[in-house]
């Protein structure tokens, strides 16, 4: 893969800023901090995986990064380009709760049927870097509320208001 361009053409600029909440100044900004840092322009599974082993250095958060990973990995090829990153970054940070909101339901949302089920739960709370099939519990669980299947059963609970 050949070296990308460093300097946004006004026709990118001006897409970036209709499918994001900033400006030409701070999406440069951005555009040279994600080059610098993914020379490809590209940011591949494996180097998500390695940013998100870095933040959870204590657990294996790999398989929690790859649920991350196909949330902001649109088009499904496995790899995330800049305009895909800039618009998780505003998501993220800039825009209204319902946008942020859609953004946690896909995340959720496994299969992508527009559903979230009790699996794609039960695949995602065991994911998670602080679970990772060991006992999770809060400071209002019972014992037996540990285990990733009853954290999913009672998140379950709260959720479904029509149980169906």
């Amino acid at each position: 893969m050949g070296k990308h361009q460093s300097k946004l053409k006004s026709d990118v600029l001006e897409d970036l800023r209709s499918v994001t909440q900033f400006n030409d100044a701070e999406i440069t900004e951005w555009h040279n901090n994600f080059l610098k840092d993914f020379p490809t322009g590209v940011l591949t599974i494996e180097e998500f995986k390695m940013m998100y082993g870095k933040v959870f250095h204590r657990r294996d958060a790999s398989l929690f990064a790859e649920h991350v990973f196909r949330t902001f990995d649109s088009n499904g090829d496995g790899s995330i380009d800049f305009r895909a990153f800039l618009c998780v970054i505003s998501i993220t940070s800039k825009v209204k709760i319902e946008d942020k909101l859609e953004w946690a339901f896909n995340m959720y949302d496994m299969d992508r049927d527009g559903f979230i089920t009790r699996g794609d739960m039960l695949e995602l709370v065991w994911s998670l870097p602080r679970c990772g099939g060991a006992v999770m519990k809060g400071p209002d669980d019972e014992d037996d509320d540990a285990t990733p299947e009853r954290r999913m059963e009672k998140i379950f609970g709260h959720m479904d208001g029509d149980k169906d």
